[in-house]
């Protein structure tokens, strides 16, 4: 049996996400060298709606690229026929500030993943990690810059971000396995 509860609302997610905008901004001192990435699937959606919201607050546009891990993950053994998506990143990372957009941190190895992918396309000034929820439980020692929610969980708890592109509303629920 599973349990949901609900963490945050459509406004909860937007509120988050409107500050981690600003906050971005604020540590960057304005968005003239920043880009974000989003990881596939659900950090591409957060990393538009980032940009949209940074692009408003400064009133310049923001690039966002889009980053699938998939061959850099260190697990692709257990999967041998993974769903691959196109990666595009149409600027240039190297002397940028780049922001890794993602939903969850977990065990950071999706973001240590993320970090050679993005490698592979130049060398950035800096790597700043952006994520709606954390939920401890690390692996590695990655750490994210701008977190929406710092939730503790258990193992038999997993963090579903769910976002009105990919599932038709926004919410953050906590699903506990019994």
């Amino acid at each position: 049996m599973t349990k949901k509860t609900e963490i945050m609302d459509a406004a909860g997610v937007n509120r988050a996400l409107t500050r981690i905008a600003h906050e971005i901004v604020e540590k960057n001192h304005g968005v003239a060298n920043i880009g974000l990435v989003g990881i596939r699937t659900r950090g591409v959606n957060l990393a538009d709606r980032l940009a949209k919201k940074i692009g408003g607050i400064e009133g310049s546009p923001v690039p966002v690229g889009r980053l699938d891990i998939t061959f850099y993950r260190d697990d692709i053994a257990i999967n041998p026929q993974p769903q691959v998506e196109a990666t595009d990143v149409p600027f240039d990372v190297n002397a940028k500030d780049i922001v890794l957009c993602d939903d969850v941190l977990f065990t950071g190895r999706t973001i240590r993943a993320a970090m050679d992918a993005l490698i592979d396309y130049g060398r950035p000034r800096t790597i700043q990690l952006a994520i709606m929820v954390d939920r401890g439980h690390r692996e590695l020692p990655i750490r994210a810059d701008f977190v929406g929610k710092n939730l503790p969980t258990s193992t038999n708890e997993t963090v579903k971000v769910n976002l009105m592109e990919v599932d038709g509303y926004d919410a953050v629920e906590m699903i506990k396995k019994d």
